[in-house]
């Protein structure tokens, strides 16, 4: 930990997102083959915009959102991690997106256990929920690897979901 809202891992930077960072977040978003599979799929720039601003309201609201993720050595932009509430009412849900050229060293391991771990200590979230559909099987992985537990299944677009948790006691 760093101090505010940041978050600083052995490798990694997490920042929350700020108004300077959207042409990485529109390029990221526009990019199939990091958000084909998200909840909304690819975003136009339009569609990048209203989220960020979003985004940066949610975090003045409630302490807690999606932080850019940059490693710690250069700030090269590596991707997204963060919690947002899902618009389906499963609750409060972990999310990351990082690009191809960062996967497969541990990296969104590394940002998502931070990022649960600031949602239960900092932001004081007893429940925190994730979504990764069935044949996603480096995102489950990495939900595995950081205490997270398969608690349901569900259909969307014709694919099979699991909903993931965390739960600690209140306090």
């Amino acid at each position: 930990m760093i101090g505010g809202w940041s978050v600083q891992t052995a490798r990694l930077l997490l920042l929350p997102v700020a108004a300077g960072d959207l042409a990485e977040i529109t390029a990221i978003k526009a990019d199939p083959r990091v958000f084909a599979v998200m909840l909304g799929g690819v975003r136009t720039p339009v569609q990048s915009a209203a989220e960020l601003a979003a985004d940066i309201s949610y975090w003045g609201a409630n302490g807690y959102g999606i932080w850019m993720v940059r490693d710690r050595t250069d700030r090269r932009f590596l991707g997204l991690v963060g919690l947002m509430e899902r618009p389906d009412g499963r609750g409060v849900a972990l999310r990351f997106a990082l690009w191809p050229e960062a996967q497969g060293r541990g990296l969104a391991r590394e940002a998502a256990s931070a990022a649960l771990r600031y949602g239960h200590e900092q932001a004081g979230l007893s429940r925190i929920v994730a979504v990764a559909r069935e044949d996603n099987f480096a995102s489950r992985m990495v939900l595995g690897s950081i205490g997270m537990v398969a608690v349901e299944r569900f259909l969307r677009h014709g694919h099979v979901m699991l909903t993931y948790e965390s739960v600690t006691q209140p306090g």
